[in-house]
């Protein structure tokens, strides 16, 4: 373990972190509180979860997410369109957020996982940086919000219904499957199994 105390969150009592068997669970000692586990299946399942996100996200990035079609126009709108209409109508802070949180963020975390996870997972020596860029990955889960992208989307759909009509297009599915896979990749990795990896190889 990297850390060698833990405080329990509920009575702040201070434990000695101790290495945990696959699955095991450390309780308070005072109040019987989760103070952390160790899943099974970390770094396989979390890398297998990597490369799926990665695919979905290349196949949203790759197509249209809908299409309006008013008479004979037709408009289709790609994941980066929301990016590039609002720097066209000068909101360049706005532009760039949403260019942070739906494209930029969820891309680096899902790389940088994938470059740190596969060394460890077929038993190779990770490269000099994976500590710091496994920390990078970490930090960016906040700045994630494809959520509220989609969410954004939807309620434009809704509003343009009675004036245009709105075709789905192969992007906008892929979208929807990639945002509970980001939320799967977070919920699968341990990161103690992780950082316990790279202190031994590095």
């Amino acid at each position: 373990m990297h850390h060698t105390l833990i405080a329990c969150h509920e009575c702040d009592l201070l434990h000695r972190v101790t290495p945990l068997t696959q699955g095991g669970i450390a309780r308070c000692t005072r109040c019987g509180a989760l103070l952390y586990r160790r899943r099974r299946g970390s770094i396989d399942s979390c890398l297998a979860l990597t490369m799926a996100g990665l695919i979905l996200f290349g196949v949203a990035n790759a197509f249209p997410l809908l299409a309006m079609r008013v008479g004979e126009d037709t408009q289709q709108a790609v994941l980066a369109s929301g990016v590039v209409q609002l720097w066209q109508q000068k909101a360049y802070a706005l532009s760039a957020l949403v260019l942070m949180t739906s494209i930029l963020a969820p891309l680096a975390k899902l790389t940088l996982f994938a470059l740190v996870l596969a060394p460890l997972r077929l038993g190779h020596r990770p490269p000099h940086w994976a500590a710091g860029a496994f920390r990078v990955a970490l930090g960016l889960a906040p700045w994630s919000m494809m959520e509220v992208f989609l969410l954004g989307v939807m309620v434009a759909m809704v509003k343009l219904a009675d004036t245009a009509d709105i075709l789905l297009g192969p992007s906008l599915f892929a979208f929807g499957l990639l945002i509970p896979v980001l939320a799967w990749v977070s919920a699968s990795l341990d990161p103690e199994v992780v950082w316990d990896r790279l202190e031994v190889r590095q």
